[in-house]
């Protein structure tokens, strides 16, 4: 599978490479599958060389597929040579590593283990056996802080940058009643939509019988963002700020 665009074919496509030069009549194979999110830097690279009339040979078009992984006889022949005591399958997703320790055991490996994410192993001495978990799951750079998959920051921002932010500000006293008028905020959004929000939250005000400042701060929440959703058909990412006297 080709998950990045190799620098050395962006170069030789750019004409840039120094050692490698190609001409009009010559043919570039691609013979790797191209994985989802990259179509678009392997089609300017194709575009570039076919400009320069270099001929493309790629596995939608022709059957010139080479895997990088090896086949089950190829696998098989690996455990005849090495004659391992022990398999501990890693890669590809469950379904491939049960398949690989089915293999394993049919070919007479006295020991075959499936690992997942975060367990640790202790190979030797003595028997291999799993001892510890260890934490683990995807994480990325976000600016310069390090942040764990599923956080959601990203998802966040994808949602303020498709409908907008909408923050609400209300004032309560010592009982949790409304002690000033309430300010509406919206970033990213019409000026209509503040308006609608804005009545919205004052009727709820004037309805509300809550006296603890998260029910009320929830209510609000709901109503200003319903009202946002009738006004412009978005959800916006809501806020209600709730300061107490």
């Amino acid at each position: 599978m080709m998950d990045i665009v190799p620098d050395y074919l962006q170069r030789i496509a750019n004409d840039s490479h120094p050692n490698v030069e190609l001409r009009e009549g010559d043919t570039v194979i691609f013979s790797s599958r191209v994985i989802p999110g990259n179509e678009l830097a392997i089609a300017e690279i194709q575009n570039k060389l076919a400009a320069r009339g270099v001929g493309l040979l790629t596995v939608e078009d022709y059957d010139v597929h080479v895997s990088g992984h090896p086949c089950r006889d190829e696998l098989a022949q690996m455990y005849r040579w090495i004659r391992p005591k022990l398999a501990l399958p890693v890669h590809g997703e469950m379904r491939h590593q049960v398949a690989h320790a089915k293999l394993a055991r049919e070919l007479q490996v006295p020991q075959a283990m499936i690992p997942e994410n975060g367990q640790l192993f202790r190979l030797a001495p003595g028997r291999p056996e799993l001892i510890d978990e260890v934490p683990s799951g995807r994480i990325h750079m976000d600016g310069r802080v390090l942040v764990a998959e599923g956080e959601g920051l990203a998802k966040d921002r994808r949602a303020m940058a498709f409908a907008g932010l909408l923050v609400v500000a209300l004032v309560v006293d010592h009982k949790g009643r409304v002690a000033a008028a309430p300010t509406v905020l919206g970033e990213g959004m019409p000026e209509p939509v503040e308006a609608a929000v804005l009545k919205a939250v004052e009727d709820t005000l004037d309805g509300n019988k809550k006296s603890d400042p998260d029910d009320l701060a929830e209510n609000v929440r709901r109503a200003a963002r319903r009202a946002a959703q009738d006004a412009w058909g978005k959800k916006p990412i809501t806020r209600v700020l709730v300061s107490e006297l």
